[in-house]
């Protein structure tokens, strides 16, 4: 994959860089329990991306209920705290970091709060090499808006057509797209290039 053209890479974390996301979905799982709401791993796993506080409401939404999101949000996150092995670097988009590390411009744009994202990109050894990290604590609107990702290029200071994004989830592509970056979706096959839509 020839990534010549662009100056700058953004990263989203949970799932693409590192593989936090069967972590994220055990703690929805025992946050599930607690709360007794219906538990469904890959409906919440395509709600990567999204704050936890937002899920709550699509929970809400789709099942009917009236969860308090901050109160249900700040369980996960603790459930989430608690796991010993949250996950490791993904090698594909790992060995891509690596790769273009001094050469371009590197960021992370991620929907986890500031805390837990610098405390994860620091347990895997990358938060130092980084020129910035964009997180759902900075940004008011959320993926699929691409809030996320435009703040990345205005903190490395290119624009979003000299950047190329890498996700792992629909929201995320969407996201990219809608902020007018090329996207690299990270699947089980290995990396897939979906460019903008003419």
């Amino acid at each position: 994959m020839n990534l010549e053209r662009y100056k700058g890479l953004i990263f989203d974390m949970d799932g693409t860089l590192i593989d936090t996301m069967p972590a994220h979905i055990e703690a929805w799982r025992t946050t599930a329990e607690f709360f007794d709401f219906p538990f469904d791993g890959d409906w919440l796993h395509s709600m990567g991306g999204m704050p936890s506080y937002k899920i709550v409401g699509e929970i809400n939404r789709k099942f009917g209920l009236a969860l308090e999101p901050m109160a249900v949000a700040e369980h996960k996150m603790r459930a989430f705290a608690e796991i010993d092995d949250s996950g490791a670097l993904i090698a594909d988009t790992y060995a891509v970091f690596q790769d273009y590390l001094g050469s371009k411009k590197i960021a992370i744009g991620t929907g986890s709060q500031r805390i837990s994202a610098e405390k994860l990109l620091n347990r895997v050894g990358v938060l130092d090499k980084l020129d910035a990290v964009v997180t759902a604590t900075e940004v008011k609107n959320h993926k699929p808006h691409p809030e996320t990702f435009l703040r990345a290029c205005e903190l490395i200071g290119l624009q979003p057509s000299e950047c190329v994004v890498f996700e792992d989830t629909h929201l995320g592509k969407q996201a990219a797209h809608a902020g007018g970056m090329d996207c690299i979706m990270v699947t089980e096959q290995g990396l897939q290039f979906h460019p903008l839509p003419q």
